[in-house]
């Protein structure tokens, strides 16, 4: 593996209540709005879902690797992470994240084993270990500029009559 690895996801606002996400490594835009209790729009993931589903998926595949460098067998992992918001002094917060880790095993003697393995890839999760990473912020506000379109010059004349 390279030194470092990067990644890049770019949001926008699509219109109303809904916005777009894509990534350059996946081929699918992913529709998002807030949560509908807040006013969003049902049916669509949330960036809360998205923080959750990171979480999951981030600790499955670690898992995997760990399971894999571990030469351990397993015969399924299904991962449920749940977490509420409340309001807090600057708008709504995460108060506890909880992840469920259902592992099957095909052997009762490798129990011991497969809980020491979970554990090992709860610590390693990078996804987990990111939110309580510093954060950067680049702020940026551009201005608009005028649209004048060359050769086509509008006086006031041309655009009442609809030109």
């Amino acid at each position: 593996m390279e030194e470092a690895l990067r990644f890049r996801v770019v949001a926008w606002w699509a219109s109303g209540r809904t916005g777009i996400a894509k990534s350059v490594s996946a081929p699918n835009a992913i529709h998002f709005s807030s949560p509908s209790a807040l006013g969003g729009v049902e049916g669509r993931w949330t960036p809360e879902d998205l923080l959750l589903c990171a979480i999951a998926s981030c600790y499955t595949t670690t898992f995997r690797a760990v399971a894999e460098n571990s030469k351990f067998e397993y015969t399924d992992l299904q991962v449920e992470v749940e977490g509420g918001i409340s309001r807090a002094e600057t708008g709504y917060s995460f108060g506890e994240v909880l992840i469920h880790a259902n592992l099957t095993i095909p052997q009762s003697a490798d129990q011991a084993r497969a809980l020491k393995l979970l554990h090992k890839a709860e610590g390693l999760c990078l996804i987990s270990r990111a939110l309580s990473v510093e954060k950067r912020f680049e702020p940026h506000v551009q201005m608009a500029e005028p649209r004048v379109e060359v050769g086509h010059a509008l006086s006031a004349s041309n655009h009442r009559n609809g030109y």
